[in-house]
């Protein structure tokens, strides 16, 4: 038997795989889009539509039970207000209580002082022929943007940046005690500071969640606890610097593989948008994301029992060929439409604009500076984690 001809097989803990897992995503959505692997006991689906379904059948597929793999398959018990991990009633009272921070005129305000940022660090790289797209620069912007939000001062941010990389990023051979012992040095980390800031209350998201008053599950008007609150900022912070960083660092990969489209963005900036669009259509940072079946479902002629792991794959679903005409070709110019990189309906990414603002800022900035560089992937390091998938270290050359 050829290799070609061998059974579509998906694993998460795969390395290979995960490096340019394209193919296989392929082949998952024309074989096998209900595909089940034995040894983890999961189930993964592949196509757009089925992803599509699923995140908006929220009485069947569920997400109390965890939202991603190491976290669901173990039934780990999340810290209270971790609302990705919820269902309503919890996840409708904690989202709401989060998304007053975001809405789109809070967000906007912010515009002028993420331009300011991201001139700052892009003058930083001044007189440098090579430097890490990654760390020096896609991952400064969305820390900083976010510890300024938060209420973080700058001179600490790369401190709680290290905790966050050491749990989401850094290879274990206990994923499930290295993720718990993040979220408890996050916590530590967190409560410091709300110490500090109830003495020193100011205008950031911090003080904001110690102030505000709410109706929580039984009816009554309360504020926050306090370990609601560092899970609130835990949260905020990760997610926040850590995917929007990824996706800024795929754009410069994927701009450095095309650069007769770099080149017109260069020329038109006007176009970054768009263009941020198609990079998270192609390279979304999550790699998976799961929900848990209530009940028995049959899809594409299989069942899929209750009470199983269902892994949802963004970047098999993003190029669904039923969805998009050469689904497989970056193109700047291609309207990406419904895509799943930010999740969808009720669990949609409450920072996806402000995540895309700061990549909009941070490549018109940075493509008037540097309209040409490339990268060496030979010394390029992915990230070594399973629930996100980008570059932890992408060295480039300029000029």
């Amino acid at each position: 038997m050829t290799i070609a001809e061998a059974a579509v097989r998906w694993d998460m803990f795969d390395r290979d795989i995960y490096a340019s897992p394209y193919e296989t995503f392929r082949r998952l959505r024309n074989e096998a889009p209900v595909y089940y692997n034995e040894e983890y006991n999961f189930y993964a689906l592949s196509r757009h539509d089925d992803l599509g379904n699923v995140l908006t059948d929220r009485e069947t597929f569920i997400s109390g039970k965890g939202m991603v793999y190491n976290i669901i398959s173990n039934d780990m018990e999340m810290p209270a207000g971790l609302f990705i991990n919820e269902d309503p009633p919890l996840h409708t009272m904690h989202r709401s209580i989060v998304s007053r921070l975001f809405t789109p005129r809070a967000v906007a305000s912010l515009e002028s002082k993420i331009r300011a940022l991201s001139e700052e660090i892009v003058d930083g790289l001044e007189g440098r022929d090579q430097f890490d797209f990654m760390r020096d620069f896609a991952l400064q912007l969305p820390v900083q943007v976010i510890g300024m939000l938060v209420g973080v001062p700058k001179k600490d941010q790369a401190d709680l940046l290290a905790v966050f990389q050491k749990t989401l990023h850094e290879g274990s051979v206990d994923p499930d005690r290295q993720l718990m012992q993040g979220i408890l040095d996050s916590a530590a980390w967190f409560n410091d500071y709300l110490d500090w800031r109830e003495k020193h209350p100011t205008d950031d998201v911090m003080t904001q969640l110690m102030k505000f008053e709410f109706k929580d599950e039984t009816g009554g008007t309360r504020t926050l606890r306090r370990e609601e609150i560092v899970t609130y900022l835990t949260l905020i912070t990760t997610a926040g610097s850590d995917t929007t960083a990824t996706g800024i660092s795929w754009a410069g990969s994927l701009l450095n593989d095309h650069p007769d489209q770099r080149q017109e963005l260069a020329e038109d900036l006007s176009l970054i948008p768009r263009a941020f669009e198609e990079v998270l259509r192609c390279e979304p940072p999550s790699y998976h994301y799961c929900r848990w079946t209530t009940k028995d479902v049959e899809l594409h002629g299989q069942k899929i029992p209750a009470e199983s792991i269902v892994v949802l794959l963004p970047g098999a679903a993003n190029r669904d060929e039923d969805k998009w005409e050469d689904s497989e070709r970056f193109d700047i110019h291609r309207d990406p439409a419904q895509v799943f990189t930010f999740s969808f309906g009720p669990h949609y990414c409450l920072g996806a604009n402000l995540a895309k603002i700061e990549a909009r800022i941070a490549l018109e900035t940075f493509l008037s500076k540097y309209p040409e560089w490339s990268v060496d992937y030979d010394n390029a390091v992915h990230t070594k984690g399973i629930d996100t998938r980008g570059w932890e270290s992408l060295p480039v050359i300029v000029g």
